[in-house]
Order: structure tokens, then sequence, then C-alpha cells
């Protein structure tokens, strides 16, 4: 009976089936197309996305880089330099100023993130405002005559206290410094290198370095978004971050001590213990440190035994439980896996179960499938990623479901369709949901279907043409 129903034009031959797979195969390569036009959508959305982000935190701060203090001392050094005068060779001596960069021996820090999020719109951005308390001890090493550099060279009294914020705007007001007691007056800018000088300084009296050392106090608040960035240079560098916020991540060049460091639903607390000799760097240096950026945790991290400067960095990242636009991305990459398995099942309709199914209904059902991942990025911007997922399938297994019953002549073949569908998104959200094993179970399901394919179609022979109506 269903060949009889499905006849159309007796006496006339069919396409073999070889012909009709390689007919569905081009269907599927077409569309390629609008799928790869999907992938573009969710880039420039997630660029949206973090245009208007920074836009949210454009007066609060950015993603905050932390450094200091370091002492800066100037210094006298005379300089030859030969020129040519009346025809002859003429060597002079001039005296010039130069900078002495010298680190802490210990640097002690104690943070506290205070987190909000921020919204507008669809958009959120996590913010967190911050003191630093902290305290440094300061001591010319007792090898600095290996410098170079005379002691009787440098003028101590002229000395500059420099700590280092990339970010300037997010400072606040209620900054103090203190060295042996005595309360310092900050200046704006002439930071450190490690935050491309951008910062505060305070002129100080460092005499007491010729005979002993110097001990600093300070507490800087300033205010960032998302992540903060401490850059190490001391002897010893140890610090102390905590915050309610529960999901933190910690990368960089250096990662927090396991047994000091807890993460909880309620917050996290965590603490680094740094030395130079890991850093690779001498307390004493007559040259900037290297810039570290906020994104530094992204970058391959060098490391020098030469001793030479290191763009070294600790930080922590405050992130977003849900990377939206990154599951969606991972989604549509099973497009083509979602798009095969469908056509798969209707070209087996086709050639054992005797329906014939048109290139504009493969393309019309192909449509409705890459729409799926147009629907799964507009809901989940509104309803967060899970609830988009079941909306969006939903959506699509029903659209596709009614229409198979008119194209397959049966809701019972309808329902297999769209039993097949939902048993393929509950697949791939488990795929998105298993990151470790994602490969293995989608290489597992792809074995499967094709030797299900094989096993039905073993039997039938591709480059035959049929007739059904002499059938």
């Amino acid at each position: 009976m269903e060949l009889q129903e499905s006849e159309s034009a007796p006496g006339k031959p069919e396409r073999s089936p070889g012909r009709k797979f390689l007919m569905v195969l081009l269907m599927g390569f077409l569309l390629t197309i609008p799928l790869f036009a999907t992938w573009l959508l969710v880039y420039d959305r997630q660029t949206q996305s973090e245009t208007a982000q920074q836009s949210i935190v454009s007066g609060w701060g950015g993603e905050q880089v932390f450094t200091g203090p370091k002492l800066v001392l100037p210094y006298s050094v005379a300089v030859q330099e030969t020129v040519e005068q009346n025809g002859k060779s003429v060597t002079r001596t001039n005296i010039v100023q130069r900078e002495l960069f010298l680190a802490p021996e210990k640097v002690t820090l104690d943070t506290a993130l205070k987190t909000q999020t921020k919204k507008r719109a669809i958009y959120e951005v996590v913010v967190y405002d911050t003191n630093v308390i902290g305290s440094a001890v300061f001591k010319l090493p007792d090898d600095f005559e290996r410098n170079g550099i005379a002691k009787s060279d440098i003028d101590f009294t002229r000395a500059e206290l420099r700590f280092g914020l990339s970010d300037a705007r997010g400072l606040a007001g209620d900054n103090s410094v203190a060295v042996d007691g005595e309360k310092l007056t900050l200046k704006p800018g002439r930071g450190l290198g490690e935050t491309g000088n951008s910062g505060f300084y305070a002129w100080v009296d460092a005499s007491g370095l010729i005979d002993g050392g110097m001990a600093t106090d300070f507490a800087v608040r300033f205010k960032g978004n998302e992540s903060l960035t401490i850059a190490p240079h001391a002897g010893l560098t140890e610090w102390t971050v905590q915050s309610k916020w529960p999901h933190p991540s910690f990368t960089g060049s250096f990662l927090p001590e396991t047994e000091e460091t807890k993460v909880t639903a309620k917050g996290f607390e965590a603490k680094y213990v740094i030395t130079n000799l890991a850093l690779g760097t001498s307390l004493v240096s007559m040259q900037p440190g290297e810039q570290v950026y906020p994104g530094a945790a992204l970058q391959t991290d060098r490391y020098r035994p030469d001793g030479g400067s290191v763009a070294a960095s600790a930080t922590v990242n405050l992130i977003q439980p849900v990377d939206l636009y990154g599951q969606v991305d991972r989604a549509a990459k099973y497009g083509f896996l979602i798009i095969g398995f469908t056509f798969v099942a209707f070209l087996l309709f086709d050639l054992i179960g005797g329906v014939r199914i048109s290139s504009v209904q493969y393309i019309l059902i192909g449509a409705a499938l890459v729409l799926f991942f147009v629907l799964l990025l507009a809901f989940a911007e509104i309803i967060g990623f899970a609830l988009a997922f079941v909306a969006a399938s939903a959506a699509t297994i029903g659209l596709i479901t009614a229409y198979s019953a008119s194209v397959l002549s049966s809701w019972r073949r309808a329902g297999l369709v769209g039993g097949l569908l939902a048993g393929l998104y509950g697949a791939i959200y488990i795929l998105l949901s298993l990151q470790a094993y994602s490969l293995l179970i989608g290489s597992l399901l792809i074995f499967a279907a094709l030797a299900g394919v094989m096993f039905v179609t073993r039997r039938l022979d591709w480059s035959s043409s049929l007739n059904r109506g002499r059938a």
C-alpha cells in the first residue's frame, strides 16, 4: 500500500540509489553556507557584547595590573664620548644622570575584592572595588658594589617611591603610603614599566639605606573589572587575595599555593608565594621592567635563565559561570552532525520505505535545522543557554515533525523523525556538558550511525534504476 500511495508518474524510471545519495550529499554541502553564516553571526554578537561591556565599565576601571612599590634612585655616571674637533679626535667626559631601580627584599599584599554585577540591556559585566593593604622592606644588597655603582654616586635624598596601576582612572582618593612611620604625599603619574609607566609616586629621602633598611606601609584602593593581575618583583612576594565571588580562575606565570587555596559557593581565598629566584630577576636593575598586560594570562610566558627581565604575572579572573557565546559556537559546530543524521533518515525512507522526497524538501528541512542555532543564540542572550536550548530544540522538532508528516505521508514516520531529532539534540547537549569526553562520545555516535546505515543498506543495489510502477 505504501508503495502504491507514493507512486508518481508510473512508468517513469527513478534516479538510482547512488544518484539520490549524491543529491543528498550536494544538498548537505549547500547548507554549509548558511551554517557558516551562523558562525559569523555568533562571532558578531560576541563582539557586540564585548563592546557593550567595555562601555559599561568605561568610567569604572579596566582589567587592572598592580605592581610596586619600587625605589628609584638617581645616580651620576661618567660617560666618555669621542668627537671630531679641528680635524682631531677629542675625548670628552660628561656626567649624566640615570635611574637605579631597587626592588624590596619582601612584599606582603592583602587584597579583598568586593564584587558586583553591572548590567545594561541584555549585557552584564563583573566589576570590583578593592583595597590593597601591604608592606615592603627595602635594603641594599650586600654585594651592591658589584653592580658597578658606588654609593657615593647615588643621590638618596632625591629618591622616588613608585607604584604601578595599569588604569589609573580606577584609583580612589583615600590612598596612603608611609615610610618608617612618616606619611608621604602622593603624586600622579611616573609609575613603573610593568604598567606602562601608569600609576603614582612619592618623593622620599632614602638616606637610611646607606647603613640600614627602610620599611614601607601602604593602602591603595582602586576599582577594576573582570581580572586583577599582580606583577611580582621582590625578593619574596606574598599575596593573599579573597572575595565572595564563587567563580575564580587563576592564571598567569604563577599559581597560588594549593594547600592555602579554597574555592566554595560562598567565595574563594588564595595565597601566592613568589621569589625572585623563580622570577629570574635581580633586586637591583638599571632598566625598567617589561610591561605586563591585563591579558597576559592568555600569552605564553617566557622564562629567561640568563637573568633577563621577564613579564611575570599572577592573575585572578572573575569569570562568569557560563560562556554563552562559546557554548553556542560549540553547538553550531555540531550542525553538520544534525543535518547529516536527519538527511540519512529521510534518504532511508526514500530508498527503503518507498517515499519520494524532492531536493526542495531536503533544502527546507535543512534550513529549519540551521535556523535552530539562530534561535538558540537569540534565546540564550535573554533566558540563558539551558532554557534557550530547550526552547529552540522544541520549536525545531515540532516544525520538522509536522512537515515530515506531510512529506512522508505518515504521522508514524514523522514521529520517528521527531524522536531522532530529540535524541540528537539531547546527545549534543550532553556533549557540550562533558567537554573532556565530547570527542570520544561524538566519535562513537557517528560510528554507531554509520554501522546502522551500512547494515540497513547492505543489500541495496546503489547503481540500479528502479521503476516503482512496474514493481
